[in-house]
């Protein structure tokens, strides 16, 4: 257990129901007794945790009340971060909750770094470092389908997974090693049976990094680039999309001139949807540089929508901006058919795109948005059906993890076929058992934590 305590404020800044202010360390029962007065429980600091208490804070300095607060304290280890936590439950506000943390740092508290509450809770080994990373996922969960992901994780199911998966190549190291130190003693593993077992490791390695895409979406999200010719719709698009008037919509050709934004949840999918300017040869100074701006945002697109407009058909503009598209994976929406039942044939669109995704929307009357929406997530997801239960790895560091323990599997096999010495075969297999420690923290260095616990808010 660390020395000092930290505090610090572990709710928004802003005006709210209710601001809580988080103490955890040794001293945190002491330090609340300095600012904290009961109402009735004087004597609340001897008795058990769990529980609440009414009172007053009070400024250390003066013995004025700051708020009226509810305290509530649970004593180590059985609290998140291992240690003595006491939590003011104090008024919501820009003021309240402030005053109160300067209270409690003025007696004796210092305040927290980011992400220090879960570090403390890591170091206490409450939980590992994969389970740490999940808690900033849980926050920053944008649709359910990503929380349940994040919830996966901290409820350690990728640990598990990981864990036995690093156990079993353990196994078959130690068992290969113990032949190599003590041929005489021991008869070591046979070589079909450790290529079989390898085998199967490998398997269950390249099971994760297939799931890596869809749970990095779902974290993640992807960006998607509205494109077209002006006036096809792609803001009225955008904003049934997104259940609101977030871009302004006008029968004028080239309102929208710089890049609208919105994060849109499609099925589960964090999706930022980017409504660019109409692609077009602008005259005006202004209307050209966000043309200019909708080119850069096509060719960093993981996604681009392709708007047609039903009524007036392909134009030579239309061709331009699949043009500019070309080489990014591609929807097509024809917008629209509420003015045209005609619409634009497949043939001329599978001239210009080539076979790709063909959908028919209405931003007016709503028409074909489910299937825009369907379309998207096959294109995302090739049509892949994900199981409730199953292992996702939503995180860069953890895809390259068991990308470097798959590929240590892979060159143990390798070196078996090709005859290579078993020490050297050793070498990779620990390598890659070494590689899954650094997801649940068993093998990973300081500045890694370090710049894990950087990504945090300061109050988690």
């Amino acid at each position: 257990m660390r020395e000092d305590t930290i505090a610090a404020i572990s709710t928004p800044l802003g005006e709210g129901g209710i601001g809580i202010v988080r103490v955890s360390g040794r001293e945190a029962v002491a330090i609340a007794k300095r600012v904290f007065m009961a109402k009735k429980n004087r004597a609340w600091a001897e008795g058990p945790g769990y529980r609440l208490v009414y009172g007053f804070v009070l400024d250390p300095e003066n013995g004025t009340v700051i708020d009226e607060v509810l305290l509530s304290f649970m004593r180590a280890p059985y609290s998140f971060t291992t240690e003595d936590v006491v939590e003011f439950n104090c008024h919501g506000g820009f003021i309240a909750a402030k005053k109160v943390l300067e209270a409690v740092l003025a007696a004796g508290a210092r305040l927290a770094e980011p992400g220090e509450f879960t570090q403390r809770a890591l170091l206490g080994g409450r939980i590992d470092l994969c389970q740490a990373e999940a808690v900033l996922d849980v926050i920053r969960a944008f649709t359910e389908e990503g929380l349940r992901v994040a919830q996966g994780q901290l409820l350690g199911r990728l640990t598990r997974e990981i864990e036995g998966l690093r156990e079993e190549t353990v196994s078959v190291l130690s068992a290969l090693e113990a032949g190599i130190d003590f041929p005489e003693d021991v008869p070591g593993i046979e070589r079909r049976e450790l290529l079989a077992r390898l085998g199967e490791l490998k398997r269950r390695g390249e099971a994760l990094c297939e799931n890596a895409a869809a749970g990095t979406v779902y974290r993640d999200g992807i960006m998607m680039v509205l494109a077209g010719r002006a006036n096809v719709g792609k803001s009225s698009l955008l904003n049934a999309l997104a259940g609101r008037d977030k871009a302004i919509v006008s029968a004028w050709p080239g309102t929208t001139r710089d890049i609208v934004e919105e994060i849109v949840n499609v099925k589960g999918i964090p999706v930022r949807i980017l409504d660019t300017a109409g692609i077009r040869d602008a005259v005006e100074e202004v209307e050209r540089i966000g043309v200019a701006r909708a080119r850069e945002a096509l060719a960093g697109a993981q996604l681009v929508v392709v708007v047609l407009d039903a009524a007036s058909g392909i134009t030579r503009e239309d061709k331009a901006v699949f043009e500019a598209a070309a080489g990014r994976e591609q929807i097509v929406a024809v917008n629209k058919i509420d003015l045209s039942a005609a619409g634009i044939s497949p043939a001329e669109i599978r001239a210009l795109a080539g076979e790709v995704p063909v959908v028919k929307v209405s931003a007016v009357t709503g028409e074909g948005l489910q299937s825009l929406r369907r379309a998207i997530t096959e294109k995302v997801f090739g049509g892949r059906v994900l199981r409730p239960d199953e292992v996702l790895i939503s995180r860069v560091r953890h895809r390259e993890a068991v990308e470097r323990y798959v590929a240590g599997i892979r060159a143990a096999i390798d070196g078996l076929n090709a005859g290579v010495p078993e020490d050297v075969v050793s070498l990779e297999i620990r390598a890659a058992a070494t590689a899954l420690g650094e997801i649940t923290g068993e093998t990973v260095t300081e500045d890694v934590i370090e710049g894990i616990f950087r990504d945090f808010c300061v109050g988690k």
